[in-house]
């Protein structure tokens, strides 16, 4: 039969599409259709779900990439294998996104619009990003499960959200209350704690008296807050204000007056400033805390549109800034401040908008994380949480943010889940309407009714109920994404789970970036805690984040953004993925650009070539084909090197260290195969079988890393109905010792040819070697590899191989291991000088790494004898070649 030819390129356009489609045809990204024993283990990943605000960037690809990679190896490992699809309605980010375009395209607000008209624009908007995601997830070659398809907001995840909310409830978990909360002018919404970023920047700090009459002057950045103080607090240890504390001023502060009670407070820094704090309860945690702890009144000075309340004189109705402009005019004039001073602090911002954050008290709907509740054992969510992570039930990878979870964890206060949004789940929660009308004498009518289902009427006077108008935090969906894609609460009936939550929950590994430990990490192991009773994951995998070249972070704004989808319209998607895939570290950021992107494709077709070249000297390729007995030194080297990297390949998968496992895959491929055994196939000849198994490991290696190239020559030469997806996965049982001899010849051979550049040697001019050696078995190997010596780009026209021999004069010199190599040829003396004196240089260096370890009697007491050994012949070989290249130095 005619041998297969390959394309003389690998085009990606030809093949991508195509593959992929018959991938999703074939039904085997659905773990029910694959066909493994009934007791085949598990492997589960559910997709971190992609905001539909936007299209995928490159740090999502590097997450799809990663996550196809672990899927398709334990794919064909033999597991039964879901990767579990879907993506984020993502709450206040897509609504400030709609609000932003309306405001651009028709110069309209939601109010303008109303609730029902806006919804209708986000859900319009949403069904299009959403198409765009899922097209664009596709393209990165995803082997995802598409027949599980879930959203954040359907209406599976919309009954679960209700019935979990209602749970947490009844459990005294979630509760109605006034708190300090982190409060968003632009978005005028809540935010969590950790949705908050910090920027630095200079500020001034005023330091001033409140009133002449106040003896105490405290130091602030944000005067205008002042306008609610009702203490202040100092330190019981500074003699500077142990008197005062007890003591109440009523002053008169810029036009208002106040009533300020000094307190003492172990936690007052008596260094910062005056030593003494303004406490102001209600636009501060802290001072919150303080009030509580004192009885102190609070005071509301700021609103939710960032302006002075009423009540505050001509402040009233101005924004923030206006007012502590006016506040430090008004303390100058009267003499009361003292100094103003610039210095360096971090700025609270709204992670989605900017907008500096005002911390005010709001009466809002909380998680509390610090509750013991029977169904934890008694133990609090944040107990539970962190026991999980210190007891290794859950692992982190890198290991260093083990530590930065459990110290979030340490220090997490209650959860702020309520928003003032209009898109997003709503509260499950209705009111009495005599309750919001303050009509009613039945104290219960003020209770929130929580309920699965809307209550006819009030449950106490039978009056009308209206709904609560916000909408849950987006991360309290998103923390059940784990279970609630797994059709939690269907599955899960008297503590008892089923269907596709009993067989793929917990899931093994959640790869996602580190900035989303508290985010979204935190929040996943305590609501499947409470909700099923069991971890949600057994790994975190952190990617870092996506730089460019210059190691800046990607930013559309910034011009230096790439678009994985342009990339894989020039390069293909194999190329895309293991630039993203090669050469990084878990958990740090890295480098990216379109030069490395270009590199991969350039290896992709090496690849391509490898293979086509391969099937040239295959007759009737194989699939299923045993590991061939080796006829020759190089066969049976290069078949050790293809065991070994087979080895090491699943050791760097089953360890996440996958960067290492493709950089040996890469070096194995380019070096071994392509330059060494390949060459020597053409001079020896009769290596079908070899090859052809070669092939057949290779392109299952590499499926994972780049699966569309290896698909398109595993179909191009097995035909269209099958399927290199479902291969098995090369089985080795352990590494091998490659053979020791084949470096031998590979020496000589890398010697000539380095010779040869060295001393500029033109490829055509033919030159002769003559080889001293004089161990017998050595002299052997290099007779019976006479021909590929000559043959393998050393340009020899004679190669004379002796056991002993007179040092030849005018000669091109090199030596190892007891072997002398000679090249008869016009030389540059100075150049050869040069070259010599270098060498002398290394093995010097390398002598006293020897001896150094050698003298270290420890490593002798507890190292094998036979490596120390080995140690003693290298030393000896070493100071030899030493004394050879001295002497032939005596000649220049």
């Amino acid at each position: 039969m005619d041998k297969i030819s390959l394309d003389k390129t690998y085009e990606p356009k030809k093949y991508e599409d195509k593959i992929y489609e018959s991938w999703q045809n074939s039904g085997f990204f659905n773990p029910d259709n694959l066909k493994l024993p009934e007791d085949a283990p598990t492997y589960t990943v559910i997709l971190p779900p992609p905001n539909i605000t936007d299209k995928l960037h490159l740090g999502h690809a590097s997450m799809l990439a990663i996550e196809d990679l672990f899927i398709r190896y334990k794919r064909m490992s033999g597991f039964r294998t879901l990767w579990l699809p879907g993506t984020d309605h993502a709450a206040i980010a897509t609504q400030s996104v709609v609000e932003k375009k309306l405001k651009q395209e028709r110069g309209q607000t939601r109010h303008d619009l109303g609730k029902e008209e806006f919804l209708k624009q986000v859900w319009q908007f949403l069904n299009i990003t959403q198409t765009t995601i899922l097209k664009q997830i596709k393209k990165m070659g995803a082997s995802l499960d598409w027949s599980r398809l879930a959203f954040t907001l359907d209406e599976k995840r919309q009954e679960a959200v209700k019935e979990m909310f209602v749970q947490m409830y009844e459990a005294g978990l979630i509760y109605r209350g006034e708190r300090i909360v982190n409060w968003c002018p632009h978005c005028a919404s809540t935010l969590a704690d950790d949705e908050v970023d910090y920027q630095e920047q200079t500020a001034k700090l005023y330091t001033f008296y409140y009133a002449k009459n106040c003896p105490i002057a405290i130091s602030t950045t944000r005067p205008e807050t002042k306008l609610g103080d009702t203490a202040i607090a100092v330190n019981p240890s500074d003699e500077r204000y142990k008197k005062y504390i007890g003591q109440t001023f009523e002053v008169d502060f810029c036009g208002v007056k106040l009533s300020l009670k000094v307190i003492g407070d172990h936690n007052v820094d008596m260094n910062f400033g005056t030593g003494a704090l303004g406490v102001t309860p209600a636009h501060s945690m802290v001072d919150w805390q303080m009030a509580e702890a004192n009885d102190l009144p609070i005071i509301k000075v700021i609103n939710e549109h960032g302006l002075i309340h009423e009540g505050f004189g001509g402040f009233s109705g101005l924004l923030v800034y206006e007012v502590r402009e006016l506040v430090v005019d008004r303390l100058r004039a009267d003499g009361l401040l003292e100094k103003e001073e610039t210095i360096s602090n971090n700025l609270s911002l709204c992670y989605r908008c900017d907008t500096p954050i005002e911390p005010l008290p709001s009466k809002q709907w909380f998680v509390a994380v610090d509750k013991p509740v029977e169904r934890l054992n008694n133990k609090s969510l944040k107990q539970a949480a962190i026991e999980v992570a210190e007891q290794g039930a859950i692992e982190f990878l890198p290991e260093r943010f083990n530590k930065r979870y459990l110290d979030w964890m340490t220090n997490l206060r209650d959860w702020c889940i309520s928003r003032q949004i209009w898109f997003g789940h709503e509260l499950p929660v209705w009111y009495c309407e005599s309750n919001n009308k303050q009509q009613t004498t039945n104290n219960k009518c003020f209770e929130p009714i929580v309920s699965r289902e809307e209550p006819k009427s009030c449950p106490h006077c039978d009056g009308k109920v209206v709904r609560d108008g916000d909408t849950l935090d987006t991360w309290f969906s998103s923390g059940m994404w784990t279970f609630s894609t797994l059709d939690w609460p269907a599955n899960f009936k008297d503590g008892q789970k089923s269907g596709d939550l009993a067989k793929f929950h917990p899931t093994q590994l959640m790869e996602t970036g580190y900035e989303l430990i508290t985010l979204w990490v935190s929040r996943m192991i305590m609501m499947s805690l409470f909700a099923v009773g069991e971890i949600p994951f057994s790994k975190v995998y952190l990617h870092g984040m996506v730089l460019d070249e210059r190691g800046k972070k990607m930013s559309k704004s910034k011009g230096n953004g790439i678009d994985p989808l342009d990339m894989i319209e020039l390069y293909g998607t194999d190329a895309v993925r293991l630039s993203l895939l090669i050469g990084v570290t878990p958990g740090v950021d890295f480098k990216m650009s379109q030069d490395k992107i270009a590199g991969y494709r350039n290896f992709v077709n090496k690849f391509w070539n490898i293979a086509r070249f391969i099937l040239s000297k295959i007759d009737e390729p194989k699939a299923e084909l045993e590991a061939p007995q080796a006829k020759t030194l190089f066969d049976q080297w290069i078949l050790e090197e293809l065991a070994n990297v087979s080895y090491e390949t699943s050791q760097g998968f089953d360890q996440y260290n996958f960067a290492l496992a493709g950089e040996k895959l890469e070096n194995f491929t380019w070096n071994s195969l392509a330059d060494w055994y390949l060459e020597v196939a053409k001079i020896e000849g009769g290596k079908d079988e070899i090859l052809n198994y070669i092939l057949n490991i290779l392109l299952k290696l590499w499926h994972p890393l780049m699966p569309f190239a290896t698909e398109a020559i595993w179909r191009e030469v097995y035909g269209e109905e099958s399927c290199l997806m479902v291969e098995k996965w090369p089985s080795i049982s352990d590494s091998l010792n490659s053979s020791a001899d084949i470096e031998i010849v590979k020496n000589i051979v890398v010697g000539i040819r380095n010779a040869r550049s060295l001393n500029k040697i033109a490829p055509s001019q033919k030159i002769k070697a003559v080889v001293y050696v004089a161990d017998i078995k050595k002299l052997k190997l290099i007779e019976a590899n006479e021909a590929l010596i000559k043959g393998l780009r050393t340009g020899l026209s004679d190669l004379a191989i002796k056991k002993s021999g007179q040092k030849i004069t005018d000669a091109i010199y090199f030596g190892f291991q007891g072997v002398e190599v000679y090249l008869i040829a016009e030389i540059d003396k100075n150049q050869e000088k040069l070259r010599l004196e270098k060498e002398f240089v290394r093995l010097e260096k390398y002598i006293c790494q020897l001896e150094a370890k050698l003298d270290n009697q420890e490593f002798v007491d507890k190292a094998p004898a036979d490596l120390v050994n080995k140690e003693k012949d290298k030393l000896a070989q070493n100071q030899q070649e030493l004394e050879k290249i001295k002497e032939h130095l005596s000649n220049y």
